[in-house]
């Protein structure tokens, strides 16, 4: 509980810090949105069915990417902005950190959920499932960015980010599906244990 207060904490003051004065207060809207849904979410469950710490950090994480994109908006990134003309690249790729958490985050969420909920009991359907699952968020959070940026003009296309890169939504779904894979590859055992813990405290 501790620990979760903490993660809370820091995710409401990095949200402050990214609602004061922001690039374009539409577009920190759309992008701040689903990092409070997530908290309030998490908070009410917090009780009846609280996730390992491993959870809670890298939602912790992810929201605040949602937060720094939120501000300056995913195109203008100052640290990327430097990292563009230092590697002589031809546009700013932090969006590419946001969509590779979109997978890796989920990624560990669908699998606790799917593990301590019974739902797969093999563990390479269980992998499977879950980078299918996360695949399909991201192309449905494309589909949402799409739907925006018509209805709402220019100040979508900051919200798109696509920055004139003909493939992007294309690429936004591959590192999402990567990131869904690093965090299977990586994280699993150390989330194995954690919901152990979690399991051997009921």
């Amino acid at each position: 509980m501790k620990y979760t207060s903490i993660l809370l904490i820091l995710f409401l003051l990095v949200l402050t810090w990214s609602g004061i004065q922001p690039k374009e207060t539409f577009t920190w809207l759309l992008e701040i949105f689903p990092a409070i849904i997530g908290a309030i979410v998490l908070i009410a469950t917090r009780n009846s069915f609280p996730f390992t710490p491993l959870v809670y950090t890298c939602i912790c994480i992810h929201a605040c990417i949602l937060c720094v994109g939120g501000h300056y908006t995913y195109a203008e990134v100052p640290a990327f902005d430097w990292l563009k003309e230092m590697l002589h690249q031809s546009r700013n790729n932090y969006d590419k950190v946001g969509h590779f958490a979109q997978g890796f985050v989920p990624a560990l969420i669908i699998r606790e959920l799917f593990i301590r909920k019974e739902v797969v009991f093999n563990k390479g359907w269980l992998n499977f499932i879950v980078v299918c699952i996360c695949m399909a968020i991201s192309a449905a959070y494309e589909l949402l960015e799409w739907f925006v940026s018509l209805f709402s003009g220019e100040a979508g296309d900051a919200f798109l980010g696509t920055q004139g890169y003909v493939w992007d939504t294309q690429s936004d779904m591959l590192y999402a599906t990567i990131g869904a894979i690093t965090a299977l590859i990586l994280l699993s055992s150390v989330q194995n244990k954690q919901i152990k813990q979690l399991q051997d405290q009921k």
